[in-house]
């Protein structure tokens, strides 16, 4: 490891290190702020020349450039953390550093990003370098819980009428072969996220006694929905221009036949819709709506039948049959089981951003020029970001970070020993300094 690589993951571990988990309730906490304070001291450069202004649960930076007529570009990434239950190689907010890799929880989501857009920005700073147009950072700390922070940020720049031209916040990574057969290096930029909602189903009855129980009981025809909804065909299946230019971007890997198939999807759009539905539900995720049954209540007691029982299911909404055409398909499947629905949270659509413009042009620049080997590629987040809310001022909304990882470390986001390659901290910084300069050398 070299001097500059240990430096970068010695800066990054102490973010690591600062235990930042968001809840519903964790609101203007302390440790956050204390977070704050910690990236002024690693990031003096840059705290000292943008403007700072601090929300309750995040902040936001100006960095002034030459230009003030410009639409300023905005740089995103969170700094709250899910939990890090379970047992893990090394102690999830240690930030050690072993292996060729850095472990922690917010390695990859979100810290790691957060870190390497602002040393970029410090850098630059040092070396005295004045961006064209002005360059704003936002960071949130409840992107993981209530998105409230984000939210607040974006209201505020619609307020005081200040428009992006582009928006780059957390999404895709760099993969090796993100679908079967397609052999290389891909850049997945995201370039719009399905919607997030909530939902509550509802059974009743006139409970009674375990020994003479009824056909149908409330927990029956909750588990009968479940059954058919699970079956995924509640839902339409569609593959929009996005999804179809990711799967021509894939095609010059394959071989054969389904080189030919991937390279003109729109002709053979019913085979590539069935094929991608049956492949992994990661595919199907980018193909329609889905429900994912995450919380359930019955009775009380072992031998009483629950007068009321009820699930709670996430839906991730998809752009073509939208969030009330969702709402309306799952609702007609509930009120075929007789159960209610509820909506908890309808969440936030999001626009798809048209790949064929110049912040994804910029993107992709960056992409070759600091990974010459890697092929960018448009793709749609099934999870949901902060950027979500930002569609009010940028037309021009796109998710990737600029990591090399494989399956191992894409399964640890939300789960167990996440982390980091240490020989991607430079390139990552490289890759923002690109995007601040929009390509200048």
């Amino acid at each position: 490891m070299n001097e500059q690589t240990s430096r970068y993951a010695e800066s990054l571990a102490r973010l690591i290190r600062l235990e930042t988990v968001s809840g519903p309730d964790t609101s203007g906490e302390p440790k956050f702020h204390a977070f704050r304070e910690l990236l002024k001291e690693l990031f003096p450069a840059l705290f000292g020349r943008a403007e700072y202004t601090e929300f309750t649960d995040g902040f936001v930076l100006r960095w002034q450039g030459q230009d003030l007529a410009a639409q300023p570009d905005l740089f995103m990434n969170h700094h709250d953390v899910v939990e890090a239950g379970g047992e893990w190689i090394h102690r999830p907010f240690s930030g050690e550093i072993a292996d060729g890799r850095i472990w922690g929880r917010g390695t990859l989501d979100d810290k790691g990003g957060l870190w390497a857009m602002l040393q970029a920005a410090d850098e630059l700073i040092r070396e005295g370098y004045v961006p064209r147009r002005d360059i704003w950072f936002s960071s949130a700390s409840t992107e993981e819980s209530t998105g409230r922070g984000a939210d607040e940020i974006a209201k505020w720049f619609e307020q005081k009428g200040i428009r992006f031209h582009l928006c780059l916040d957390e999404g895709g990574f760099i993969l090796t072969e993100p679908i079967k057969g397609a052999k290389g290096l891909f850049a997945m930029i995201g370039v719009g996220e399905k919607g997030c909602a909530d939902l509550k189903f509802t059974a009743r009855s006139g409970g009674g006694h375990a020994s003479t129980p009824p056909k149908n009981s409330p927990l029956v025809r909750l588990g009968k929905f479940m059954a058919e909804a699970d079956r995924q065909q509640v839902f339409e299946a569609h593959m929009n221009p996005a999804v179809c230019e990711m799967l021509r971007t894939f095609a010059p890997s394959m071989n054969g036949r389904r080189s030919e198939i991937l390279a003109r999807p729109e002709r053979f759009s019913h085979v590539l819709t069935q094929t991608l539905l049956r492949l992994s539900p990661a595919a199907a995720a980018l193909l329609r709506t889905t429900v994912a049954f995450t919380m359930a209540k019955g009775s009380d007691g072992t031998n009483v039948l629950p007068a009321e029982a009820w699930i709670i299911a996430n839906m991730r909404y998809s752009h073509h049959q939208g969030q009330q055409g969702s709402f309306d398909a799952i609702r007609k499947l509930a009120e075929k089981y007789d159960l209610e629905m509820e909506v908890l949270d309808p969440g936030t659509p999001s626009r798809i951003t048209d790949y064929t413009q110049d912040g994804f042009a910029l993107v992709s620049d960056a992409v070759k020029a600091v990974f010459p080997d890697t092929v960018p590629t448009p793709y749609l987040l099934t999870g949901a970001s902060d950027s979500r809310f930002f569609d009010r001022v940028s037309d021009q909304c796109l998710r990737f970070l600029p990591f090399f990882t494989d399956d191992t470390q894409v399964a640890s986001i939300h789960g167990i020993n996440e982390n980091l390659n240490l020989d991607t901290l430079v390139p990552a910084v490289s890759f923002y300094r690109y995007m601040m300069k929009e390509g200048k050398s």
